[in-house]
C-alpha cells in the first residue's frame, strides 16, 4: 500500500473512532469507503500496537458478531504549552480530553530556549506517552516560525517549531494566541460550517484579532494578519495608540476616544468581512462599554450590517484552541 494512502486512511480511522466513540470493520469500511480487507489489516495493526483496543462484540443479527473497538486514549498523550510574559502554562491531556497534569513553569520569552527545552524535558520524562507539542504564543507566527512579537524582538523570526522537532524528534504546532482563542471558541460553540468570527483583544503588549472567516482561521499571505495595532483609524494615529496612554494602560474602558476607536475598528471589519460576531474578553469589557461600542458603530455603519457584540473567556477558549491543534496533529502523525 503507498505510504500516502495508508496515512490517509490511518487518519480517517483515527477520526472516525474519536468522532463515534466505537466502531466496527464493516462500521469503518463503509464510512471511509475503503475495502474491508484494508481496513481489516490497518486496525489489526493498531491493536497491535496499543492504539485500538475491543470493547467487546456487537449483538448478533444472524451471522457471526462483529468486535467493536475504541480509540485507547492514553496511548498517545498531547502536550500544550502557553508562552506568556513572565511565566510559561503548561497542561498535557490525553485524547479523551482527561487532564494528567498542568502547571507553570519560568517564561521562555524572559528566560529564552533553554529553560523552555528544560521544561519539555521534565514534563517527558514524567509523561513519556507524549507524542506531540502544541504552543501558543502572543505574536505572528508563519509555519512554526515567530514573525512579529511585540516587546521581545530577539525573537523576531525565531523558528520555534524547528527548534523543538530538532530537539525532541517529535511533531510541533506553533499558532498565534488569537488564531487559538477564536478557533477555540469557534469549536466550543459548534458553530455552522460558514460562520465568520472576530476575537478582540485589547492586551497589554498590544491588541490584537483572530480571524475566523466561513469556519476557517484567516492568517493571511504572509501571516501577519489580526495584528490590528497598525491599523491607522485616525490622521496622526493608529488602533494602538487610540486604546493604550503614555504608561502603557489601555483606556478603552475610561475614555471615550478608546470607545471610539473600538467602535471604528468594528465598523472596518464589518465593511471588509461581514462577521456574524465580534468576541470581546470578558475582563476587558462590561455591559456599558459594549452598549457604547454598538452605538457608535451604527454612526459609521447601517445597523443592519453589524456583527453581534459578545464577551467570552478568553484563557478556556485560546486553551481550547491549543487543545483542538493537539488533536489534529496527533490525528495526522505517528503513521508508520
Amino acid at each position: 500500500m503507498p505510504k500516502e494512502m495508508k496515512k490517509v486512511i490511518l487518519q480517517g480511522i483515527r477520526k472516525t473512532l474519536l468522532a463515534d466513540g466505537s466502531t466496527t470493520k464493516v462500521e469503518l469500511s463503509y464510512k471511509l469507503g475503503i475495502s474491508f480487507p484494508t481496513v481489516s489489516k490497518l486496525v489489526a495493526q493498531m491493536e497491535k500496537k496499543g492504539e485500538l483496543m475491543s470493547v467487546g462484540l456487537d449483538d448478533s443479527s444472524g451471522g457471526r458478531r462483529a468486535r467493536r473497538y475504541a480509540y485507547n486514549p492514553d496511548y498517545q498523550l498531547i502536550a500544550i504549552l502557553f508562552l506568556e510574559q513572565t511565566e510559561t502554562q503548561y497542561m498535557i491531556y490525553n485524547v479523551s480530553g482527561e487532564v494528567k497534569e498542568r502547571g507553570s513553569c519560568s517564561g521562555f520569552l524572559q528566560d529564552g530556549i533553554e529553560a523552555l527545552t528544560d521544561q519539555i524535558e521534565s514534563l517527558i520524562d514524567r509523561h513519556p506517552g507524549i507524542r506531540s507539542l502544541a504552543f501558543g504564543v502572543p505574536g505572528s507566527v508563519n509555519n512554526g516560525r515567530i514573525i512579529y512579537i511585540p516587546g521581545y524582538e530577539k525573537f523576531h523570526y525565531f523558528d520555534l517549531k524547528s527548534a523543538i522537532e530538532a530537539r525532541f524528534g517529535l511533531p510541533v504546532v506553533v499558532e498565534n494566541d488569537m488564531n487559538a482563542a477564536v478557533l477555540g471558541y469557534y469549536k466550543k460553540m459548534e458553530f455552522r460550517n460558514d460562520e465568520s468570527l472576530i476575537y478582540l483583544y485589547f492586551g497589554q503588549n498590544g491588541p490584537g484579532a483572530g480571524i475566523l472567516v466561513n469556519g476557517n482561521v484567516v492568517r493571511g499571505s504572509t501571516s501577519f494578519s489580526g495584528e490590528v495595532s497598525f491599523v491607522p483609524l485616525y490622521d496622526n494615529r493608529s488602533f494602538q495608540e487610540a486604546i493604550i496612554n503614555a504608561e502603557g494602560t489601555v483606556t478603552v474602558m475610561r475614555e471615550g476616544i478608546g470607545a471610539d476607536a473600538v467602535s471604528r475598528l468594528v465598523a472596518a471589519f464589518t465593511a471588509i468581512l461581514n462577521p456574524n460576531a465580534v468576541i470581546f474578553v470578558r475582563d476587558e469589557v462590561n455591559t456599558e462599554l459594549l452598549k457604547s461600542i454598538e452605538l457608535r458603530s451604527a454612526s459609521y455603519i447601517a445597523k443592519e450590517h453589524l456583527p453581534k457584540l459578545i464577551v467570552s473567556d478568553w484563557k478556556e477558549d485560546y486553551l481550547n484552541g491549543l487543545k483542538r491543534l493537539g488533536l489534529d496533529l496527533m490525528i495526522r502523525t505517528n503513521d508508520d
